[in-house]
């Protein structure tokens, strides 16, 4: 019998110290994480990047414990190499090198965005799909296409995860905003009026927010229907990329990635609109949507098993590192 063999994955763009044990064969044996919040205010990356180096250990303990394997059983480190946070996206490598070393491991570095996409067709029935990302930074509607992924539309200004943040700060509700958004948005009872700014396949969101703090500094409309026209609005505009993209590349499935897409009206949106078109919606559970080791883990493995390693004296991160960069050498 063979032995089988296993990657540790890590995960530091943002607000997520996230570590994962995932064996070769795709089994997700641990997925443990903790997360900077604030009552108050966003992220600030210095304060993240403290966040993570005083729970890493921990957060390896309990990967390892919950996984039940040792660290020496370990036959490869993968982590995120980008994009991200420059300081939090630090923690992560220099952890991940030291680790490689004292193995004597292979390291891989990854690509944060990519990896949200293979672990949805990897926990899904997604064979060749577009995918809708959702995430504080990244929002992008991606394809492949051509020999690589592709970014056939995307925001041109902020994130619609980073949006809600914001806007969550201006109701001061504090941070992550989306779940606190999403909570008052079903108390939500009137539809108010915002700008809906699609052209073509990208978006902008920051006329909507600009036009979201005017309104609540007039006094006049309550929160709970401002939280509600907000994610009408902007995932209308989401969803409508989606189906422009799936149209353009013909293509008839959907995967759902990204923290965002845990909104539960979101799912509904992407759902209904692909039924319309006669086409599939894959939604991988929250654990997997969310900024998650367990991706990070399994991309690393099909990099690696495609004969990519690291040079653990050049390797650094990547904070910029777009989606259509990456070299597809697994496919």
């Amino acid at each position: 019998m063979r032995e089988q063999k296993f990657c540790l994955g890590i995960e530091t763009t943002a607000h997520t110290f996230g570590i994962s044990v995932v064996s070769f064969s795709g089994e997700i044996l641990s997925n443990e994480k903790h997360v900077f919040t604030t009552e108050q205010g966003g992220m600030i990356p210095n304060e993240v990047a403290r966040h993570h180096e005083q729970w890493k250990d921990q957060v390896l303990k309990s990967a390892l414990e919950k996984a039940n394997v040792k660290l020496s059983q370990m036959n490869l480190i993968s982590v995120s190499q980008g994009p991200g946070l420059a300081p939090a996206l630090l923690i992560g490598m220099r952890y991940a090198k030291e680790l490689s070393k004292k193995l004597s491991i292979p390291l891989v570095g990854v690509n944060h965005c990519i990896a949200h996409l293979e672990i949805g067709n990897l926990v899904t029935a997604s064979v060749d799909p577009v995918l809708l990302y959702v995430s504080g930074v990244n929002t992008q509607v991606i394809a492949y296409e051509g020999g690589k992924y592709r970014i056939f539309g995307e925001t041109r200004d902020i994130g619609a995860g980073n949006f809600l943040d914001q806007f969550a700060r201006a109701l001061g509700i504090g941070f992550p905003g989306g779940p606190k958004i999403e909570a008052l948005a079903k108390k939500g009872k009137q539809y108010v009026p915002l700008p809906y700014c699609v052209k073509g396949m990208d978006i902008t969101l920051g006329g909507i927010l600009t036009n979201l703090k005017q309104k609540i500094a007039s006094g006049k409309y309550r929160k709970e229907d401002l939280a509600y026209s907000a994610q009408e609005t902007v995932f209308a505009m989401l969803v409508e990329t989606a189906e422009r993209a799936m149209a353009h590349c013909d293509k008839d499935e959907l995967l759902l990635g990204g923290g965002v897409c845990c909104n539960k009206r979101l799912q509904e949106m992407a759902i209904k609109m692909c039924k319309a078109r006669n086409a599939k919606c894959f939604i991988p559970p929250n654990s997997l949507l969310v900024d998650n080791a367990a991706m990070i883990a399994w991309q690393g493995i099909l990099e690696h098993k495609a004969g990519k390693s690291a040079d653990l004296e050049t390797i650094d991160i990547k904070p910029y590192w777009r989606t259509d960069q990456v070299e597809v050498i697994w496919r």
